[in-house]
């Protein structure tokens, strides 16, 4: 688990997989530091600081960008990254009690809104709920459905 302070400034755990555990473990061993010291630090030692963060990140995106054009006028930032992380969690059919915790968020709730922003979701729900025999079209109405509508 990794806490670091979020939005509001809580206090977050978020839990990482073996594979990211084995990653940050060879990295302590490569970078041979106290356990005290900061995980990611600048070359004076100290933690990096959030703007740090987001100026590599600003630098990788340009790199990237060169290969993939559609990145060129993206505005990329590191909570984007969350955002980018639950998407694809999402879009695998992770449930979203699972992105939940895998965020750090503190219940279900704000997690809702990957739902809501998720165009491809939304499609396959409707084609679940479209009966097969239905004919594509524009529904017309009967003379009886259209005399009741008068009546009201």
């Amino acid at each position: 688990m990794l806490g670091n302070s979020g939005k509001g400034r809580k206090q977050r755990t978020v839990p990482l997989d073996r594979p990211i555990q084995n990653l940050l473990g060879s990295w302590l061993n490569e970078r041979a530091g106290h356990g005290t010291d900061p995980l990611f630090c600048a070359c004076t030692g100290r933690r990096l600081s959030r703007d740090a963060v987001a100026q590599r990140l600003s630098t990788h995106a340009r790199t990237a960008a060169q290969t993939c054009p559609s990145l060129i006028d993206k505005s990329i930032h590191p909570h984007v990254l969350r955002h980018s992380c639950a998407m694809s969690l999402l879009q695998a059919g992770v449930d979203t009690t699972v992105i939940a915790l895998r965020l750090g968020h503190a219940g279900v709730r704000p997690t809702d809104a990957y739902v809501h922003a998720d165009m491809t979701i939304k499609e396959k729900a409707l084609a679940l709920a479209t009966p097969v025999a239905a004919r594509p079209g524009r529904y017309r109405p009967t003379d009886k459905v259209l005399a009741f509508l008068d009546r009201l």
